[in-house]
Formats: structure tokens, C-alpha cells, sequence
């Protein structure tokens, strides 16, 4: 069995074993396939510093400080990576997936099943990637590159019914293992520790350059498998007046009024509520125009548009090529979704508002260059145009906060997915409205870490 780091050891990389440390560095730039690369799942770089940016007011025209941690630093170019490894590891340690026997699916609208493609590899697994076949063609070219199989869906981004479809027909061999990041609590627990915990930790090394008083007022994610929104049950725990904002797309607004329809901010908005997703511990949701979020991407990707940042706006030229490698769509949408929070909630100088870029521009050429086809090449006076118009006019229209009437009704929307087409039952359903359940699964990280470790004992890369 390979395996690679503890729960720990991927919030806190400077605990892993100092010669593991420095093979695996040294193979993330020679050798980026090498299983080692394992050891590189973390939100922290090789100076222990977290991957982050805080955006710059001119940008942003709030005055809140807007801070994102960005995943593009991963392997595989997402933080998907992480919540993938950890849902594998998990099923090998309890005896679920035996690598010399079972091929594994991955169910997805691209970052995860990228993840999958390269963690199932790297820990020796054949793996089948089902994902819809409108999605851009970078991601289909990366699972390629890792040695995964496609199997393509009908749809695009908010089509996960199809991938379930398919999921259960492969599931009528017996020696498939799905691994469903809609539902196994693996993605939930990475986000929950490793993600969160980070967070808690930038925290207190932002307020020590000035950002913030040491506490984050609140954490905004758009729900794609909703592991990533689970680090605010973290933060919620070490701030309780803490706000955790979800997004989804407006032309699919599924919690928001039981909406439907398809978009364009490719990993999130899936057209129902996910198994992992702790509906009952969200303040707010709010809905992002997926037009926007890629006209707001177009700024950022086009030489133009940055140029407009640094000559109209006074941003740093070398932060600005910076950020234009840092952003998906969805990472464009969690901003404009921070936006949006800092002014429904009137947060000001003194508070810090995290949210995540899952993803990079890598996985997008294809689709700006449909954006300038479609809209236009950028000059300065469109350039001014998308700031003023995207990130500075954000409104605080399509807002829903979480009272209890609501939460309760996001909750009782899982049934008809989990309940009447997953095989869950109400049983299950309902014994997750109590606290107990979640914490419980919070919990497990420490058993998991156990577990590996004993494992180790037996391993020669430990010796």
C-alpha cells in the first residue's frame, strides 16, 4: 500500500520526517508524477508559509480585508488533491479499496476527478473518471496526462444526475469502488482539519502584518461537493459569531428558491444539496452571475486588462501577474461572493473575509479565448469597465439569510436526492440534524492518523 502524509502532517508539513520533506520538494519541481509528491497535499509552501494574497481595495472596493488562499500550488493545480487523497486513504485504511484488486471511479465536474486521476495513480489504483463532456478541455487533457480513463456525461457543469447514472451502472462490477465526493466524509474531513485549521492559523500571521485583529469575520465558498465549505464549522468553533456564506450560481439557484438550469462556473453548483454539506451551520446564501465571474476572469486573463490594474487603479504590476495565475471561474465567483459579504454584512477595515481559488488559469485557456470570441478582446476603457461593473458593483440582491426556517429547508432538500435516489435512508437523513453527528466525524481525523501510523511501523520510507 502507498500512502502518504497524516492529517497532521498536511496542515503542519514542517512535522513530516525532515528527509521525506526535502525529497518530496525536490520531486515537485523534477518530478511531478513521483509518489513522493505526496507529501506535498498542504496549504503551506516550503518556508511554511500559507499559499494567500490579499487582494487590494482598489480591486476589490470594499473595505474589508479580503484575503484568498489559492490551490493552484497543489499537485494536480488544485486543492482538490487533497479532499481526493484523503477520501482514498481512508477507504484503503478501514479495508474498502485494495489497490491490487479494485478500480476506482471518481464522480465529477473536473478538479476532483483530476485529483483522483493523479492520487489513484500515484498510490498504484487503476482509475475511471466520470465526468460531463462540456467541461473545458484542459480538464480532460490533465486526466489524460495521469493515466485515468474518461468515461463523458451528457452535460455540463450542473449535470451531476447524469455522473450518478453512471456511477451506478459501473457499480455492477464488483471490483469498482465509487468514491463519491458528494458523500464520503473523507472530503469533509480534509477540509475540516487541514483546510480550517489553516485558516485559524493565517489568522494570527495576518494580524501581524497589519490585516485583521487575529480572527476571520467570515469564510466564503461556492458548493461544488461542499468539502470545501466545511472549514467554517472549524472556524465557527474558534469564532462563534463567525459567518460561513455559500454560493451558488444564479442560473442555477438550487438552495436559494429550489432553482435548476446550467452555467458556467465550472465546480460548483450541481443542482442539489450534498450529502457532506452541514447546511444547518450556514449564516448565508448568497448567488454570483456566472457571466460575471468570467468577465471578471477575462480582466485578469488578458494582457490589457492588466495592464488597466497597475496604470488606473495603482496595483503592483508584479502582484497583478501574480493573480493572473491564481484564479479559476469559481475562484472569481468566491471573490465576488466576499465582495458581496463584506457589504450585506457591513464589515470594515478591522475584519478579514477568506475565501479559496480551487484552481488556476491553466485549466481555462480554452474558455477565454471563447470569452474574447464572444465579447471582445479587452482594451483599458472595458478593462475600467469590468472593474467598476463586476468587482466594485456588486449588490446585495440575491441574498438569503440563514434563519432557522431556511436552514431547515436546505436540509429537507437533501432527502430527494440522498434519500429517493441514493439509497440513503430517513433514518440517516434525520440523525444528521444534530451537531453530535458532524462532530463525531470531525473526530475520526485522530483515529485515521492512528491508523496510518501504525501502518507506517511496517513501511521502509519510515525506517
Amino acid at each position: 500500500m502507498i500512502t502518504g502524509p497524516l492529517f497532521e502532517e498536511m496542515l503542519h508539513p514542517q512535522k513530516i520526517a525532515p528527509h521525506i520533506r526535502q525529497k518530496a520538494l525536490a520531486a515537485k519541481r523534477e518530478n511531478p508524477l513521483d509518489p513522493i509528491n505526496l507529501f506535498n497535499i498542504t496549504w503551506r509552501n516550503e518556508h511554511d508559509q500559507v499559499y494567500h494574497i490579499v487582494l487590494p481595495k482598489a480591486l476589490t472596493g470594499v473595505d474589508a480585508n479580503i484575503v484568498v488562499i489559492y490551490g493552484n500550488q497543489f499537485p494536480s493545480g488544485s486543492h482538490k488533491v487533497g479532499a481526493a487523497y484523503s477520501v482514498l486513504l481512508e477507504k484503503e485504511l478501514f479495508g474498502e479499496v485494495d489497490p491490487a484488486v479494485h478500480t476506482l471511479v471518481w464522480p465529477s465536474t473536473g478538479n476532483y476527478g483530476i485529483g483522483g486521476a493523479w492520487v489513484g495513480g500515484r498510490m498504484g489504483c487503476k482509475s475511471i473518471v466520470v465526468l460531463p463532456e462540456g467541461m473545458s478541455r484542459e480538464r480532460f487533457e490533465r486526466i489524460a496526462t495521469y493515466g485515468a480513463t474518461v468515461n463523458k456525461t451528457v452535460g455540463s457543469e450542473s449535470n451531476v444526475k447524469e455522473i450518478y447514472d453512471e456511477t451506478h451502472r459501473l457499480r455492477q462490477d464488483p471490483n469498482i469502488r465509487i468514491l463519491n465526493q458528494f458523500e464520503v466524509m473523507g472530503n469533509y474531513r480534509f477540509h475540516y482539519h487541514v483546510t480550517g485549521n489553516t485558516i485559524v492559523e493565517l489568522a494570527a500571521e495576518l494580524a501581524t502584518t497589519g490585516v485583521g485583529k487575529g480572527k476571520i469575520s467570515a469564510y466564503v465558498s461556492a458548493m461544488g461537493s461542499a468539502g470545501t465549505i466545511a472549514a467554517g464549522d472549524r472556524l465557527k468553533q474558534v469564532w462563534p459569531d463567525h459567518k460561513i456564506v455559500g454560493l451558488e450560481p444564479i442560473q442555477c439557484p438550487t438552495l436559494y428558491n429550489n432553482g435548476y438550469g446550467s452555467h458556467d462556473i465550472q465546480g460548483i453548483g450541481d443542482k442539489h444539496v450534498t450529502w457532506i454539506h452541514n447546511v444547518l451551520n450556514m449564516d448565508a446564501m448568497m448567488c454570483i452571475d456566472d457571466i460575471e465571474s468570467k468577465l471578471g476572469l477575462q480582466l485578469l486573463a488578458e494582457a490589457a486588462g492588466r495592464a488597466a490594474l497597475v496604470k488606473r487603479y495603482g496595483l503592483d504590476e508584479a502582484l497583478v501577474e501574480h493573480m493572473s495565475q491564481l484564479f479559476g471561474i469559481s475562484g472569481i465567483c468566491n471573490v465576488l461572493g466576499a465582495i458581496k459579504t463584506a457589504k450585506y454584512y457591513g464589515y470594515g477595515k478591522d475584519d478579514v473575509i477568506v475565501t479559496v481559488a480551487t484552481d488556476g488559469m491553466d485549466r481555462y485557456p480554452s474558455v477565454m479565448q471563447s470569452m474574447a470570441e464572444c465579447y471582445g478582446a479587452l482594451d483599458e476603457a472595458k478593462a475600467v469597465g469590468r472593474v467598476e461593473g463586476v468587482f466594485h458593483g456588486q449588490r446585495t440582491d440575491w441574498v438569503q439569510a440563514g434563519t432557522p426556517e431556511a436552514r431547515q429547508r436546505w436540509h429537507n432538500l437533501k432527502y430527494y436526492t440522498w434519500v429517493e435516489q441514493q439509497g440513503k435512508s430517513v433514518q440517516e437523513l434525520d440523525a444528521q440534524r444534530d451537531p453530535a453527528w458532524w462532530e463525531n466525524h470531525q473526530a475520526m481525523v485522530q483515529e485515521i492518523d492512528a491508523r496510518l501510523t501504525a501502518l507506517r511501523a511496517q513501511e521502509s520510507l519510515f525506517a
